[in-house]
């Protein structure tokens, strides 16, 4: 897990990570982290295929973090299944954004790095 405050620290490092989002494409469009690709929704198999896609390009050592918010991440049914999809590719640093209550409320209104597509 990481914290949305450390991982925007993280996105204006030298180094930062790769960011994927997992949830709908709708979602996605509207607003997302900055940078952040989309390759969800992750409980769909469709979902898995796209990030199994663009994960193949990165290097199983890779600084990932995934990311869904479509609702508290206890009931979100994309993160888990995006995550052990990753794990059993053979990544070894995925982290979670620990969005407890949505990502609008812990990522967007705190003004952290977001964009919608196109801009």
């Amino acid at each position: 897990m990481i914290e949305p405050s450390a991982l925007a620290k993280a996105l204006d490092s030298r180094d930062p990570p790769y960011v994927v989002c997992v949830s709908d494409s709708v979602a996605y469009r509207y607003r997302h982290i900055t940078h952040a690709i989309f390759a969800g929704p992750g409980g769909k198999a469709d979902g898995i295929d796209l990030l199994k896609a663009a994960a193949s390009a990165l290097s199983k050592d890779e600084n990932i973090v995934i990311y869904c918010g479509c609702c508290p991440l206890k009931k979100c049914p994309n993160v888990r299944p995006a995550y052990a999809a990753l794990k059993e590719s053979g990544f070894t640093h995925v982290r979670v954004l620990d969005v407890m209550t949505g990502i609008e409320s812990e990522w967007y209104r705190r003004d952290y790095p977001s964009e919608s597509e196109g801009k």
